[in-house]
């Protein structure tokens, strides 16, 4: 499936399939514009061994834009669905020790144990769809959970390891030393490995403030892990862990 066949399908699923309800139900749907944006990071679940420290953590500017639709089941129960266009990106730098890695350097590419700094940057700017089962705990307030479905439009996963070296294939392989200097570091780019489709659950809630304006609150959870199952180098499975803040109106 190529990008616009895929994102013509995440458009249908999002815009199409509460209207069908809403015709089959006879029940009006619920239409909110959304912005909003995400606090958190890509990461393990759990600090593995390997990773000795986090020396710094930098939020980039994670934006969500989208428009959601709810139809109502019953006075208290509904289903929605949005497609949002969203960015889920950090910068961080930590300290490891016999980390698995593939490293490039003077045009040389090694792959075995690091221990020493790397400073990462992760960017992902997707496409996602959400269906969430809603429950109307009162006039303005609106519960939500369910799976999401994204589609990646961008991604990249790089970084550089400086400050330490390399054991070559394994723990006990020659040793590569990188240093400080720009010219004495080596860099990694693990872009191309990354998932095109990510799978997770989310939940959230919506607090109407006024007659159209109100607030919002989402957690995500990225279940398949940014990586294809096929790739090894980085040993633990990163997950997309988010927070979102944000605002809608009520059209």
């Amino acid at each position: 499936m190529n990008i616009r066949t895929a994102i013509a399908t995440l458009a249908a699923l999002a815009v199409l399939a509460p209207a069908a309800l809403a015709q089959t139900t006879g029940r009006a749907v619920d239409v909110r514009l959304r912005a909003a944006y995400s606090i958190g990071a890509t990461a393990p679940i759990g600090l593995p061994a390997t990773i000795r420290s986090i020396e710094s953590f930098r939020l980039t500017p994670n934006f969500v834009v989208g428009a959601s639709v709810s139809c109502p089941l019953s006075p208290l129960w509904g289903l929605r669905t949005a497609l949002l266009a969203e960015n889920k990106g950090m910068d961080g730098e930590v300290v490891t020790k016999g980390y698995s890695m593939r490293l490039a350097m003077d045009d040389d590419e090694m792959e075995g144990r690091y221990t020493g700094h790397v400073r990462q940057k992760v960017r992902q700017v997707m496409l996602t769809v959400p269906v969430q089962l809603t429950a109307e705990v009162s006039p303005r307030v609106q519960l939500r959970a369910g799976p999401y479905v994204s589609l990646l439009l961008s991604r990249d996963f790089s970084g550089e390891a400086f400050s330490g070296y390399l054991r070559k294939d394994d723990p006990t392989g020659p040793r590569v030393v990188m240093g400080s200097a720009d010219d004495e570091r080596a860099t990694y780019d693990f872009s191309a490995d990354m998932r095109r489709w990510q799978l997770g659950v989310t939940a959230g809630a919506d607090w109407l403030l006024g007659r159209r304006w109100g607030l919002s609150a989402d957690l995500s959870w990225g279940l398949t892990g940014i990586f294809r199952s096929g790739f090894h180098t980085v040993e633990q499975t990163l997950y997309p862990i988010y927070g979102t803040v944000g605002v809608f109106y009520q059209l």
